[in-house]
């Protein structure tokens, strides 16, 4: 399994930064590589008693052999980046290409300003919108020109295809759902960039024959921040009933909750192209199967829950995350349903 794209099967927050960290701990990659928009995803790894909101760095970063690159088609905010690497502690085996974009500050400013994206589309206002139409208007600064990360500059595409060509295991995290691609979602109500896997491989520079496992990403059930369509959302007070109250990690806003939505998720994984699933969050539907991390030991109506979505979707689920901490997970790779 030499490569691997995570993504995300929903509207984002499906709980990607705890399944990377606990795949990067679990499986020891020499590379992973964030694709996906740019800060305007945050990504939580509860890890050693503390939680980090990352929204560039990758969030693998908790197994120490690990070389972090964030890849070209990547948006960069340079004060982002120097102050996850800071609390991270990765500065020594990070990289950034050259060739990303720049978020500067008036691309802040215009995303801020805009009653448009502001109140009809709900931007979460990191400037990745404008940023994006500058580099298709060829008008974009690219790292490779700001002075505080030359240290870190290499060549990502190179690094990456160079560790899959001698057999070394490879991750590229994306960012986002399948539901915000600017191509596949719920336009207009979508980010600035596609975020299914396709994209992501071209953002560190991947072509589709070397990539080996697609993993899709979906909550137990379903949410989403901001506006925009959403077929099996119910009320908040219903939300409050079930015990699901969210906020989202870099907005704050608070999150909408709905029902699993099979539609959406077999179209995620027909255009994903996934072959394996995780299923995040069943703590919050079944009470009895929080921080279970055997399948046998999880209620039988959590199992039967977990089976219908395999069977629905038609790929298997792998991965069941059950609790916050990274060690919360059911690893069906490793144990027969």
């Amino acid at each position: 399994m030499p490569c691997m794209i995570i993504a995300g099967g929903q509207w984002g927050d499906e709980g990607k930064g705890k399944v990377v960290a606990y795949l990067a701990l679990k499986d020891k990659p020499k590379i992973i590589a964030r694709a996906g928009v740019g800060p305007n995803a945050g990504h939580t790894v509860h890890y050693r008693g503390k939680t980090y909101g990352l929204r560039q760095i990758p969030s693998g970063f908790v197994y120490e052999g690990a070389r972090l690159l964030i890849g070209p088609g990547v948006l960069v905010n340079p004060e982002v980046v120097l102050k996850e690497l800071e609390m991270t502690g990765t500065a020594d085996r990070f990289g950034v290409d050259g060739r990303c974009t720049v978020i500067e500050r008036s691309h802040i400013e215009q995303d801020m300003k805009s009653e448009y994206f502001q109140k009809k589309i709900g931007t979460t206002g990191t400037g990745c919108g404008p940023a994006n139409v500058a580099r298709v208007s060829r008008t974009a600064k690219l790292v490779e020109e700001v002075p505080e990360l030359r240290p870190y500059l290499t060549d990502v595409p190179k690094e990456v295809n160079d560790s899959i060509d001698r057999g070394e295991l490879v991750f590229v995290e994306g960012s986002q759902g399948f539901g915000l691609s600017l191509i596949h979602g719920t336009y207009p109500y979508v980010t600035s960039k596609d975020t299914t896997a396709a994209t992501f491989a071209a953002d560190v520079g991947i072509g589709p024959t070397k990539v080996d496992e697609v993993m899709l990403i979906f909550k137990a059930y379903t949410s989403r921040v901001g506006l925009g369509p959403f077929p099996t959302e119910i009320s908040q007070e219903k939300a409050e009933e079930l015990g699901i109250v969210e906020f989202g990690t870099v907005t704050g806003r608070r999150r909408r909750i709905g029902l699993f939505d099979f539609q959406l998720a077999k179209r995620a994984v027909m255009i994903n192209g996934a072959t394996q699933l995780t299923v995040t969050n069943l703590d919050r539907m079944f009470k009895g199967a929080t921080k279970v991390q055997r399948w046998g030991d999880l209620p039988s109506d959590a199992k039967d829950y977990v089976t219908k979505i395999e069977e629905e979707l038609g790929v298997p689920v792998t991965l069941i995350s059950t609790g916050s901490d990274i060690e919360d997970i059911i690893d069906l790779r490793s144990e027969k349903l």
